[in-house]
């Protein structure tokens, strides 16, 4: 098993390896010790995983109760956010209490917000059961929910007490919500890790646990420097920003993942047109991407995507901080006006 340590506004444990579900109330009660525990969790990662989870939180004596939303992005929504808080009243839950999110970044996202905000907060437990989650939304203290006007328009910073990345529970991951975090994975070797970039060339799940430990490793490193996203934090959004407006324009019928490897693509592509980064290195992360069976292409226009980029949390004023790779491992943070962005985008579509 693999520690990491995360020491941000709270100190925190990650902990990375397989069969870490059915230990998890003995793992987190030493750490968490409250009266009652609240699962999250959605329905499908319920219906396979919820159980146990309960089981091991009963077996170190906790109260259970569960709160289940419908999986997919759509349930990262203000109504359930509402209702989720009112559970948590109607189940009498005081501050004393734990919110143990069982789930992938939607349950995480939610789950940790409410945490966040309930009686001005309680603890949090995240289980992340993607891959997506587990080396990103699990990790860092970002919570938030979705607005009509955009993705992850309300929400806190708020770390977590414990992180239990079990990645035993992503062997029943279709092969499609495998590559969304691969996505992010991807990401992570351009901005700080090349030898991570060459590692996803070979066959992923025997490599899941030095890969998600090298992903987090790069978070905490990040994070614990720049909590709040005001500098270096930034990098982590490469591919984001048109990721998001890639999101926003389908309706949310194209999955993070792939949003962000268009992302990635388009930035690769806009950079070496720009003389940013050579057209080798925009090459090899297309390639990978590629490789991967992720897309690099929108059929959306730039004055789309542009438009769609006014709502993202990164702009302030007339400017958005862009992530700019260089080279495979180093990417930079650029500030580019808004009426620059529709240019800067068609060079790479």
């Amino acid at each position: 098993m693999k520690k990491i340590t995360v020491s941000a506004s709270r100190t925190y444990d990650i902990l990375i390896s397989g069969g870490l579900l059915d230990c998890a109330g003995e793992l987190a009660s030493p750490l968490v010790k409250a009266p009652a525990a609240a699962i999250v969790t959605d329905d499908i990662v319920g219906a396979l995983y919820g159980e146990r989870l309960a089981r091991s939180l009963l077996k170190s004596g906790y109260q259970v109760s569960k709160f289940v939303i419908v999986n997919g992005e759509p349930s990262k929504n203000a109504a359930n956010y509402i209702e989720l808080l009112n559970f948590l009243a109607r189940e009498h839950f005081t501050r004393n209490d734990v919110i143990f999110a069982l789930g992938g970044g939607v349950v995480g996202d939610l789950a940790g917000f409410a945490a966040s905000t309930y009686m001005r907060g309680i603890r949090l437990v995240q289980l992340p059961t993607t891959l997506l989650a587990a080396v990103d939304s699990s990790v860092g203290g970002k919570t938030a929910i979705d607005l009509a006007a955009g993705k992850n328009l309300a929400g806190t910073f708020y770390q977590p007490n414990l992180v239990l990345c079990d990645y035993a529970l992503m062997s029943t991951l279709s092969d499609d919500v495998m590559r969304d975090g691969i996505a992010e994975v991807i990401k992570y070797g351009v901005i700080s890790d090349s030898t991570l970039f060459d590692i996803l060339r070979a066959p992923i799940t025997p490599q899941l646990e030095e890969i998600i430990t090298r992903c987090v490793t790069i978070k905490r490193d990040i994070v614990v420097v720049d909590e709040k996203e005001t500098g270096i934090r930034k990098l982590l959004n490469f591919g984001h920003s048109v990721g998001h407006a890639v999101e926003a324009c389908s309706g949310y019928t194209i999955s993070h993942g792939k949003a962000v490897a268009i992302g990635m693509a388009v930035m690769s592509r806009s950079c070496a047109a720009m003389g940013i980064c050579s057209e080798d290195t925009s090459r090899a992360i297309i390639s990978l991407i590629k490789s991967c069976l992720l897309p690099v292409a929108t059929n959306f226009s730039p004055d789309q995507l542009a438009d769609a980029m006014l709502n993202d949390k990164k702009r302030s004023g007339g400017t958005m901080t862009l992530v700019l790779p260089k080279t495979v491992g180093t990417c930079i943070l650029q500030d580019m006006a808004t009426e620059e962005l529709e240019h800067f985008i068609s060079l790479g579509l």
